[in-house]
């Protein structure tokens, strides 16, 4: 369903817009992450709240977009556009989403990247199921063959990372790790197709201050729910101690946290307007499909081994990739041709009364 508002048009010019802003969380996010727990980072309530601390960088397109209506609306432009009904699913969903970065958190500070990508792979077969049910969601067979192909190419780079477990960590500390990221990926599984229904049931024009709105409040409530877990663990205190003991010296622990807050955003901000201009089924397969890109990028900067497997892997995510797409370009040119005559049988119906 095409956002109101929006023409074919824009709706594509702003999907591409938020498929290139999507990419640099979705790959910087894990790396970043990562980086942290490498160079001597250990607390996972910190690295948890980074996921959606930079919540006030979305003050600064919120800003321009005010400017900008006050501009063409005068004193009758609303300083805000969000109601009371979709604050309130937006901070709730935002504490689902704050639980869901400790989860993936707790995962990724005991498994590499390359088997931590499970999650990905896991979460899109998840938000498939959950789009299915909660905004009924129907299921194309290239849609259905692109879960496929993602999923398995996604898995068997986790089943298939022989010797992987990073030093210093414990077999039963690695399954623990492995089971809170399925964990994770089922929770945000689930979470996509709610931003989606939040959309569908908000009984206003939903445009691009208002998606950006619900962002904030998601990201603000994780937040919050994060800010609670670092005081209950005392990482504020800890924090001056562990960028002392970092290896990469104190003044770039400080540069990590803050790159790693800014990058997340971008990675939420995208896949917010991923699901705005498309569906949250459509921002699954851009999870996925970045999948690979991620993978090569571990190799590269964390020396990760890029077996077979993993360029298996590569081949099947863009297959996968290909397939959606390929079944979106079919749906929409059947749209296109079943247009016509549905405006010719509405006229004629009308010529008759």
């Amino acid at each position: 369903m095409e956002p109101p508002g929006l023409t074919t048009t824009m709706r594509r010019i702003l999907l591409l817009i938020h498929c290139l802003i999507l990419p640099i969380g979705i790959c910087g996010g894990p790396l970043m992450m990562r980086l942290y727990y490498v160079e001597g980072g250990s607390r996972i309530w910190l690295s948890s709240w980074l996921q959606t601390g930079g919540w006030p960088l979305t003050l600064i397109p919120l800003a321009i977009l005010y400017y900008y209506r006050r501009k063409t609306e005068g004193s009758n432009a609303k300083f805000y556009l969000m109601t009371p009904r979709i604050f309130i699913a937006s901070f709730v969903i935002g504490v689902a989403t704050g639980l869901d970065d400790f989860l993936y958190s707790w995962g990724g500070s005991k498994l590499p990247v390359s088997t931590s990508s499970l999650l990905l792979a896991a979460q899109l077969a998840f938000t498939a199921v959950g789009a299915f049910f909660i905004v009924k969601l129907k299921l194309s067979p290239f849609s259905i063959n692109a879960v496929v192909l993602l999923t398995v190419g996604a898995v068997l780079l986790g089943i298939r990372s022989n010797g992987d477990r990073p030093e210093g960590v414990t077999s039963k500390e690695y399954i623990i790790g492995f089971m809170m990221t399925l964990l994770a990926a089922a929770l945000y599984g689930v979470i996509l197709p709610c931003i989606e229904l939040i959309y569908m049931k908000a009984k206003q024009a939903i445009t691009s201050t208002l998606v950006l709105e619900i962002q904030m409040i998601m990201s603000f409530a994780a937040t919050v729910f994060c800010t609670v877990g670092m005081i209950a663990n005392k990482d504020f205190q800890a924090m001056s101690r562990e960028a002392k003991q970092f290896n990469l010296g104190e003044a770039r622990y400080y540069t990590v946290i803050v790159c790693t807050a800014a990058i997340w955003q971008c990675f939420f901000v995208g896949i917010i307007g991923v699901i705005y201009c498309s569906s949250s089924l459509m921002s699954g397969v851009m999870i996925a499909v970045l999948l690979p890109v991620t993978e090569v990028l571990a190799v590269i900067f964390f020396k990760e081994n890029f077996s077979g497997e993993k360029g298996l892997a590569l081949f099947l995510s863009l297959w996968g990739f290909v397939s959606y797409f390929y079944g979106e370009f079919r749906q929409t040119k059947k749209q296109k041709n079943t247009s016509p005559e549905a405006e010719m049988t509405i006229t004629t119906h009308t010529e008759s009364v």
